[in-house]
């Protein structure tokens, strides 16, 4: 009689089973891993029911999230219930299972030690409800932890011989390639509009200018559907990611590894002369914040000009006397070291601006001049009609695009509009029989 009386006594221990799987491979499986360690975690609480063990019907399963930090939605479900006091023991399949993170399984202890509930591994048969217990989760967490840091490091190390051997070593692709098989492939539509987008850095000669340049023709940034079905990218330019685009050596067949430059296996899209011309373009502006591009007195042959006895260039510069302004191109070499330095230190804009028109408009007139003109210009026209044929193939895919989701969109609203009206009638005829 005593004897069953004390076999009553035993508290009841309420256990919750956490399980967790890094990929969402083989989640669509009848039987998965999940499934496997839950077993293991209800056969071990069924042989200390002696004890008072009883397994909670909650799971907590955290399919396709690492443990290398804690924004898993079962772990916080699993943390609630602990807070609420719902659960007196946490059961997994092995230690690394809950975190592998050193620094996130001490906060979790912390919240188990101010709740008093105890934590067991399966496996690695240890309780931390007793201090051996507590050495042992303690070791065989920092293996945990030195385990996911060999991981990443073995991560990174892949990522850097694709990247030494010239291979695309994933993300998003940029404008002007799209991704077959893990590999940049070029977009013929898109590539067009990389090269005149470099073309119109070079003649706006501002990104600000440029970017509005963008933004009025419509353009957008790289759009992409991932392979869970999310939209990416296609937003309008801004100066950051025209800066991104027109310093991304890809575009010229090349890929970067932090400082490390490497031939890449894919095709080049912009010439290396295009892009040497738009990164010092880029630079000098950097340097100069721009004033370069900035011309509010009509200089017509503002960083034209040189000394031809000093070989440097000449600036353009005013002064002021009442009402009036009198322009000079002033030589470097003067400015610098004085004027008694330069034989011709400053000529006067207005002359100088003149003498050049009428010699351009003289070599005007010479009929091989004009020849050669005409054929540049019809070269260009012909470059310009190229440019607009690919504008126009580019606008149609993305019309035929846009058309596409919506049909996609029109579709679903049909189909929830002809469930609803189901619903209706169903509710309908329900009432009229009960009615009848």
């Amino acid at each position: 009689m005593t004897r069953r009386k004390k076999q009553s006594e035993v508290p009841t221990v309420r256990c919750a089973i956490y399980t967790r799987k890094s990929t969402d491979e083989g989640h669509e499986q009848e039987f998965n891993s999940l499934d496997a360690q839950r077993d293991s975690g209800e056969a071990y609480i069924a042989s200390q029911k002696h004890e008072g063990w009883q397994c909670l019907p909650e799971r907590y399963d955290d399919g396709g999230f690492t443990g290398g930090n804690m924004e898993r939605p079962a772990l916080r479900r699993l943390l609630a219930d602990i807070e609420a006091g719902k659960i007196d023991c946490v059961v997994v399949y092995k230690v690394d299972r809950l975190s592998r993170s050193l620094l996130d399984f001490a906060k979790l202890m912390e919240v188990f030690d101010t709740t008093g509930t105890s934590f067991c591994s399966v496996t690695q048969q240890f309780n931390t409800a007793t201090s051996m217990g507590r050495l042992v989760l303690n070791v065989l967490l920092s293996f945990a932890q030195f385990e996911r840091e060999m991981i990443s490091e073995r991560v990174r190390d892949k990522i850097a011989a694709s990247r030494r051997k010239g291979k695309w070593s994933g993300g998003m692709p940029i404008l002007g390639y799209t991704v077959n098989d893990t590999k940049l492939v070029v977009d013929k539509v898109e590539t067009q509009r990389v090269q005149q987008i470099f073309e119109l850095y070079l003649e706006y000669q501002s990104l600000l200018a440029t970017v509005t340049e963008l933004n009025r023709r419509g353009w957008t940034t790289k759009r992409w559907t991932t392979k869970k079905g999310m939209q990416r990218g296609g937003k309008l330019f801004t100066k950051n990611s025209l800066y991104s685009l027109l310093t991304n050596i890809t575009y010229i067949g090349k890929i970067k590894y932090k400082d490390e430059v490497h031939a890449g296996e894919h095709e080049a899209i912009v010439s290396d002369k295009l892009f040497r011309q738009a990164q010092t373009l880029l630079q000098r502006n950097g340097h100069t914040g721009g004033r370069a591009v900035r011309n509010k007195h009509g200089a017509l042959l503002r960083g034209l000009l040189r000394c031809s006895p000093c070989g440097c260039a000449m600036s353009h510069t005013y002064t002021s006397k009442g009402n009036r302004r009198y322009r000079y191109y002033v030589c470097g070499t003067a400015q610098q070291r004085g004027w008694s330095e330069c034989p011709s230190p400053s000529v006067p804009a207005g002359e100088i601006e003149r003498f050049v028109v009428e010699q351009i408009k003289c070599i005007g007139r010479d009929p091989a001049v004009l020849a050669e003109t005409v054929r540049q210009v019809r070269g260009q026209t012909e470059e310009g009609i190229e440019r607009l044929y690919h504008e126009r193939t580019a606008l149609q895919q993305q019309l035929r695009n846009d058309n596409t989701r919506l049909q996609v969109a029109a579709a679903m609203t049909n189909d929830v509009a002809r469930v609803s009206s189901l619903a209706e009638t169903q509710e309908l005829a329900n009432q009229q029989e009960d009615a009848a």
